[in-house]
């Protein structure tokens, strides 16, 4: 069986999980979710993740634009983002077909404020999963792994 590699995009303010507004965002450090999933991967067998979290929207689009040829999946927490960036949305769908991508987030954005219920990512990705805090993160995971394994 072919190895999947998966890279595991996160936008701004992200590296302050944990501490962040925890009603939200949950208790989980961006480290313990990164652990968990390698943790699922390991179980899931031939899956390797590669982790990045930027504040700046130019690193995500440059990262994006670079997974063809070297990843074969992104899960993406684009954070505020989603909801202002057509960049980021482009970069998605510029490679959408040959680099698939699924957005997850912490909280149910549609059960915010009205500017966080529009995603501008969503329309290159496979899909969405949201709600669920870190845990969103392994269903991403495992969705994305059963996508690409057909």
């Amino acid at each position: 069986m072919k190895t999947l590699k998966i890279l595991v995009l996160n936008g701004p303010n992200l590296s302050l999980l944990g501490t962040r507004e925890p009603e939200i965002y949950g208790i989980e450090t961006l480290a313990s979710i990164a652990q968990d999933m390698n943790a699922c991967a390991a179980k899931l067998g031939n899956v390797e993740l590669e982790f990045h979290q930027s504040n700046a929207e130019s690193d995500l689009i440059t990262w994006i634009g670079d997974s063809r040829g070297k990843f074969d999946g992104i899960i993406i927490n684009p954070a505020a983002y989603t909801h202002t960036s057509l960049g980021l949305g482009d970069a998605v769908k510029a490679v959408a077909k040959e680099v698939p991508a699924v957005e997850v987030h912490l909280s149910n954005t549609h059960a915010r404020e009205e500017i966080r219920h529009k995603s501008l990512t969503a329309p290159g990705c496979i899909g969405q999963i949201m709600g669920f805090k870190g845990y969103g993160y392994i269903l991403a995971l495992k969705a994305l792994v059963k996508h690409l394994r057909g």
